[in-house]
C-alpha cells in the first residue's frame, strides 16, 4: 500500500476529474507518460499469436533447432550415469 500526501491525493483527485478517470487510472497513466519520458517504459506484452500458421511455424523453428542439436558431436562418451556421478563428487 502507498500512501499518499494529502497534496498528492488532491493532485491525483483533480487530475482524474480532469479527464474522466479514475484516480488510479489518472495515476497510472501520468506515471507511463513520465516513465516514457525517461525512457524505462516497458514494453507492452505482447500476446502471441496461437493461429495454425504461427503454431506450425513455432514447431518447425523448434524441429530445426533439434535437428542441428542431432547432428553436433558427442564430446563425452561416458553414459549419462557416469557424468553424473563425476558431478554428484563435486
Amino acid at each position: 500500500m502507498i500512501h499518499l500526501s494529502q497534496e498528492t491525493e488532491a493532485l491525483a483527485r483533480r487530475l482524474a476529474l480532469a479527464q474522466g478517470l479514475s484516480i488510479e487510472q489518472a495515476i497510472k497513466q501520468a506515471l507511463e507518460q513520465s516513465a516514457r519520458a525517461a525512457g524505462i517504459a516497458s514494453q507492452p506484452q505482447q500476446r502471441s499469436d496461437n493461429s495454425a500458421k504461427a503454431v506450425a511455424a513455432r514447431m518447425a523453428r523448434i524441429d530445426h533447432v533439434i535437428d542441428e542439436l542431432a547432428t553436433m558431436p558427442v564430446l563425452d562418451r561416458r553414459s549419462p550415469r557416469d557424468i553424473m556421478s563425476d558431478l554428484n563428487a563435486l
